[in-house]
């Protein structure tokens, strides 16, 4: 299958960048190069670093980004990793890094990859395919308390008790190998009255892929170090697809711009704490109803920019 994806405010994000023609870029979730060929379009003697973990995305990027490839580099990995790569190749620091989260439509629409409830495939849902932990060890191996947290916490499912109970009395007599199978288990744990609100396995799906690729931990741990890693008036642009991301990252921006510690209550500040920079979206930047009418899955999407002091 062709690896098709629409970029999510594209022009927005790209604008925000304020591509230079000589500045350096890092696009950390690479997918099918739809930020980053327009960003590598604007480059004659800078550079654009590309990162991603999944091989079918490396291969249509490599593809899409050929006409600019000699101010192109792309790396296979998780761009929790990138900024210490890029210093690894002798680069100093990024006029500009993005992050555009969550899963690709070419992803959701590979039925094999078990990322959606509406293929009959396998339980995946790994990004990177080369790391061992998928959604299958999940409900297959994990303690019933632990599916249960997962699935509260990052899919603010109102049902995880019943689910969680639901799916190891199920895999006690048989182990659960598909996502068909897990969405009967999910459909029969929630009350008919509570299912009218969309697909019942969407939130336990979003629990289990954040679980499976561990990506919130992977967005809080690599903010500081981005935003460490930008040149003065560099920005870091992340678009984020539902409210758990968009937290972190707001308060991460927040944090940023003020990070004083001290009691409201002192004359002046005596933590000694730095601010980064300032945020340059007090409200995050929304898909306008034209592109939500073009590509619904566009939806929840929030762009935030915070830009490093010069």
């Amino acid at each position: 299958m062709e690896f098709k994806h629409i970029s999510v405010l594209l022009n927005e994000t790209v604008d925000c960048m304020m591509v230079r023609e000589g500045g350096v870029y890092l696009d950390g979730t690479l997918g099918g190069a739809g930020h980053s060929s327009c960003i590598a379009s604007k480059l004659t003697t800078g550079h654009l670093y590309g990162v991603d973990q999944d091989s079918d995305a490396i291969e249509a990027a490599a593809e899409r980004l050929k006409p600019y490839e000699k101010n192109v580099t792309i790396i296979r990995d998780n761009y929790r990793n990138a900024v210490r790569i890029l210093k690894e190749m002798g680069v100093g620091g990024a006029d500009g890094i993005l992050l555009d989260l969550g899963v690709s439509s070419w992803q959701f629409d590979q039925g094999d990859r078990g990322f959606s409830y509406n293929y009959d495939a396998p339980l995946d849902m790994r990004m990177d395919t080369r790391k061992d932990l998928s959604a299958a060890v999940i409900v297959n191996e994990y303690p019933e308390e632990e599916i249960r947290r997962i699935l509260r916490d990052y899919g603010e499912e109102k049902f995880a008790s019943n689910i969680a109970s639901n799916i190891c009395k199920a895999r006690s007599k048989k182990k659960i190998e598909t996502t068909f199978e897990l969405n009967d288990i999910i459909k029969d744990s929630i009350p008919a009255k509570f299912r009218a609100g969309g697909h019942p396995s969407r939130q336990t799906y979003q629990a289990l892929r954040i679980a499976c690729n561990e990506e919130l931990d992977v967005l809080e741990n690599s903010l500081d170090e981005m935003a460490d890693f930008l040149n003065p008036g560099g920005r870091l642009c992340i678009i984020t697809f539902h409210s758990l991301e968009d937290r972190i990252v707001k308060n991460a921006f927040k944090r940023f711009e003020n990070p004083c510690t001290c009691p409201p209550g002192f004359p002046q500040c005596v933590c000694g704490k730095v601010s980064k920079g300032k945020v340059i979206t007090k409200k995050p930047i929304a898909p306008t109803d034209e592109e939500i009418e073009m590509n619904p899955r566009s939806r929840s999407a929030k762009l935030r920019v915070f830009e490093k002091t010069k």
